[in-house]
């Protein structure tokens, strides 16, 4: 019966947003924080002493609904140790023209090699430039840590560094 009044309606709403303020938004010059459980660019962690966390599992690349990261892993060496365990992530890539930001890769990870930083700035004119290599992903290293491959120095065995590593998130959690 009333049919006829729901253009008017809407007609309603656009005439009320037209004497609504307007939001300007300075985005380039003013960055808003963000929430911080944002799921923004992946990074690749680090042991304290440098050696990486990745062990080169794959489990990442197989979570990923995406299918945007290949992990190929490879065995350490007593010459060459990159990682406290039998192996590490030899390449490693993740490729931002399909990653969705879900975090699946991050459940996935035993070792919580890998985690999610508040960098959300991933646009480029490039497509070869969006695809980011284990160099671009590793944390940096800070002081105290040494550029691997070098021995083990946190503890004889990867369960030393496992101990070593619950015991130093536990500490945060309690600060």
């Amino acid at each position: 019966m009333l049919d006829f009044l729901n253009p008017v309606k809407g007609f309603g709403v656009t005439f009320h947003q037209l004497f609504m303020k307007v939001e300007t938004v300075e985005y380039p010059e003013v960055k808003k924080p963000t929430a911080p459980r944002f799921h923004g660019r992946h990074q690749l962690n680090r042991w304290p002493d440098g050696l990486e966390k990745c062990i080169g599992c794959e489990l990442c690349a197989w979570a990923c609904p995406a299918d945007a990261i290949y992990v190929e892993g490879a065995d350490n060496s007593e010459d060459a140790r990159y990682s406290p365990g039998e192996r590490y992530g030899r390449t490693y890539q993740i490729n931002y023209l399909r990653c969705i930001l879900c975090g699946l890769c991050i459940e996935a990870c035993p070792t919580r090699a890998l985690t999610m930083t508040n960098e959300y700035e991933l646009a480029n004119d490039s497509r070869e430039s969006l695809i980011y290599t284990k160099e671009m992903l590793l944390a940096p290293l800070i002081e105290g840590m040494e550029t691997p491959p070098h021995e083990m120095r946190l503890g004889e065995t990867e369960e030393d560094y496992y101990l070593l590593g619950a015991a130093s998130e536990h500490d945060e959690g309690a600060k």
